[in-house]
């Protein structure tokens, strides 16, 4: 009885556990890693400049030698700025590629780092683990957004001609539904494994129906009705308005769908995850590789 007493008395004594600081200690761990391998700062300039260089000599050979085909995309877009409108919709096309790669892949990294049991059984809930990745990802997207804006700027000739608050306000309408995705996809990929194929998959059907380098008008009609549901068709969308000079009528609609389908997808991601959970505890198969 005195042990126990004892006991008790020592499990009062010790501080409670800090969901912020297990999300911080999460978000430094991957900060450090980061930066201990600056080999990926190489790949960061490369991608941004070479990425769209294949849409956008493939859209000029397309227009003819006198640019006779232009007239016809102006009908379908609204404007003759081919460079700036596959620009932005490759770079917001990226956002999710990397997110994938990187977020999605959180929990099946350190399955494979072997850490992954030990840090399940920090007293905190368990999705510390992708709000400590959350972070340092969205920390990277940025930097990789102000490099690949740079070079946009003296590549390219990019220039944003509406407001760059409106713009920052849709990046920011674009985030739940993004990482929502994410949380749904990072809690997938441990009962499938193969991170690959299940990203070929995603960024596949997102690159042909959102229309990352083209107008969706020219899909057929059943392929629109799809892509009017996919939320980064209105990232894209928005994202080019704003670039081209529109203002907030010409995002509303986008923003407002933005909103409702990240609230959904964030809400779907944390059910995903929490019945992964369950399984896992179920199952017993949080260290099967």
């Amino acid at each position: 009885m005195a042990t126990i007493r004892a006991a008790a008395l020592r499990s009062r004594a010790l501080p409670r556990p800090s969901l912020a600081a297990a999300i911080w200690a999460a978000a430094w761990r991957e900060l450090k890693i980061f930066i201990r391998y600056p080999a990926w700062f190489i790949a960061m300039l490369i991608w941004p400049s070479l990425f769209p260089l294949g849409y956008i000599f493939t859209s000029r050979a397309l227009a003819g030698p006198s640019g006779e085909g232009l007239a016809r995309y102006v009908s379908f877009t609204g404007t003759t700025d081919y460079v700036s409108y596959i620009l932005t919709g490759t770079v917001i096309w990226m956002w999710l590629n990397t997110m994938l790669w990187n977020f999605g892949n959180t929990l099946r990294t350190e399955q494979q780092r072997g850490t992954l049991e030990a840090n399940w059984l920090a007293p905190v809930p368990k999705w510390f683990l992708l709000a400590g990745n959350l972070l340092v990802d969205a920390a990277q997207w940025l930097l990789f957004l102000v490099v690949g804006g740079v070079e946009f700027y003296f590549l390219y000739g990019l220039r944003v001609h509406g407001s760059p608050l409106l713009l920052s306000l849709v990046l920011l309408a674009s985030l739940p539904s993004i990482y929502g995705l994410g949380l749904i996809f990072a809690s997938l990929v441990l009962w499938a494994k193969d991170i690959q194929k299940a990203v070929d998959a995603v960024r596949g059907t997102m690159m042909v129906f959102c229309g990352m380098t083209y107008p969706i008008a020219v899909l057929p009609a059943w392929m629109q009705s799809i892509s009017h549901w996919l939320p980064l068709t209105h990232s894209i969308r928005a994202t080019r308005a704003v670039v081209a000079g529109q203002g907030w009528t010409a995002v509303s609609g986008d923003m407002a769908f933005l909103l409702v389908s990240g609230f959904l997808l964030s809400a779907g991601g944390l059910i995903t995850f929490r019945a992964t959970e369950r399984t896992i505890q179920r199952r017993g198969s949080l260290g099967e590789y």
